[in-house]
């Protein structure tokens, strides 16, 4: 469903739940396995196979590849019709639903920083403070990989060596063997390894390309030269692996450039801090927690103020247009009470709560086609 936006701002890509989000990508290898593992009943179909390799780069939006041929020719060969991220289009909640096969609602890894409910506190989600929230706690539910070892298959992740006991691998990834892989050449030979046990799934994280990303741009020489690297990796990736083994190239988000004057500070409109005492999130896509009774008020503000630049929804209202899939007790929450989402280039940044967002070129979170979009590439 496209966003009813208002007048020249741009339509938003709805999430595709139980389609082609990345919450279906598991469920789709299970049954390309033969193996029957309790998931949910998912549109997305792959080829059979005994092993499969699912690789995750960070960043990699469908558009910015059909974009960059002469970049990346070997992945622009393989575009398909592309897959929908989740809501927000930020890398803890699309990993957390790749990993459990549960839609943001459900597993509760809802944006970069979320309110740790009961408190005036954010969980950033990619730190994470593990004497604070216990990601056990946090995300309860098995993880699809989990499951799948249940059943027998061979489940790894091959991910940075720093990434072993994070909370975000124990709450997307937990129940899989993770092998350390700093460089892309441990990466692909601990892929080798693994996808060599029958049958099997194994997960491979590169990252580069989103750093690359938030910190020149995709608009840059850098983020080009990587998207290079990456290109040739798959395809060395590709030709390392047994013919046997099906690999799906995956991203969790694409990103957008936001130049300097696309930029609102809510810390230099007071108006937008009236009503809100704790403001989380990222700059695409804010979660803003108001004090008693305040809501109606910050919903009229922030859209009065923000005009076409952003969609302003209460919590009630982007659940009810599925933003998060099925919402559970425990996660509700921890979303906004309202959720704000740029349209366009646009960013809402915080100087005073994130000052590291100003230093970024590169951002991502929201719904529009360029970050919602992802590649499901099958080689």
């Amino acid at each position: 469903m496209q966003d009813q936006a208002p007048t020249g701002a741009r339509a938003f890509v709805e999430p595709a739940y139980g389609d082609r989000s990345l919450g279906d990508v598991l469920p789709a290898i299970a049954a390309a396995l033969g193996v029957d593992v309790g998931f949910h009943r998912t549109s997305l179909v792959l080829p059979p196979a005994r092993a499969y390799v699912v690789f995750l780069v960070d960043g990699l939006g469908h558009r910015l590849v059909a974009q960059h041929a002469e970049h990346a020719p070997y992945l622009h060969a393989l575009l398909n019709e592309p897959g929908v991220a989740g809501v927000p289009s930020t890398t803890a909640t699309s990993l957390t639903s790749l990993g459990t096969a549960l839609t943001p609602g459900q597993h509760g890894l809802v944006g970069f920083t979320s309110r740790i409910p009961g408190t005036e506190k954010l969980l950033n989600a990619l730190l994470w403070d593990k004497q604070v929230v216990d990601p056990a706690e946090w995300q309860p539910n098995p993880t699809a990989f989990g499951r799948l070892r249940s059943a027998g298959v061979h489940a790894t992740v091959v991910s940075k060596r720093e990434f072993a006991d994070s909370g975000l691998t124990l709450s997307g990834f937990r129940g899989a063997e993770f092998v350390g892989a700093d460089k892309i050449g441990e990466r692909i030979a601990g892929a080798v390894t693994a996808s060599a046990e029958l049958p099997s799934v194994t997960y491979v994280y590169d990252g580069d390309l989103d750093w690359t990303g938030h910190r020149y741009g995709v608009d840059s020489p850098q983020w080009r030269a990587q998207l290079s690297a990456i290109d040739a990796s798959v395809e060395q990736l590709r030709e390392a692996l047994d013919p046997g083994v099906r690999l799906v190239v995956v991203a969790d988000h694409g990103m957008v450039d936001s130049p300097a004057e696309a930029r609102i500070d809510v810390d230099e409109h007071p108006d937008l801090r009236a009503g809100v005492h704790l403001l989380g999130g990222e700059a695409r896509f804010r979660h803003l927690y108001c004090s008693s009774g305040a809501i109606d008020d910050v919903l009229a503000t922030w859209r009065e103020l923000l005009g076409a630049r952003a969609t302003v929804l209460s919590r009630d209202e982007a659940i009810e247009r599925g933003w998060f899939g099925t919402v559970v007790p425990q996660v509700r929450p921890r979303l906004g009470d309202v959720v704000v989402a740029a349209q366009g280039d646009h960013t809402l940044i915080s100087t005073a709560d994130f000052p590291y967002e100003n230093m970024l070129i590169g951002f991502h979170g929201s719904l529009t086609a360029v970050e919602m979009e992802i590649p499901i590439l099958i080689c």
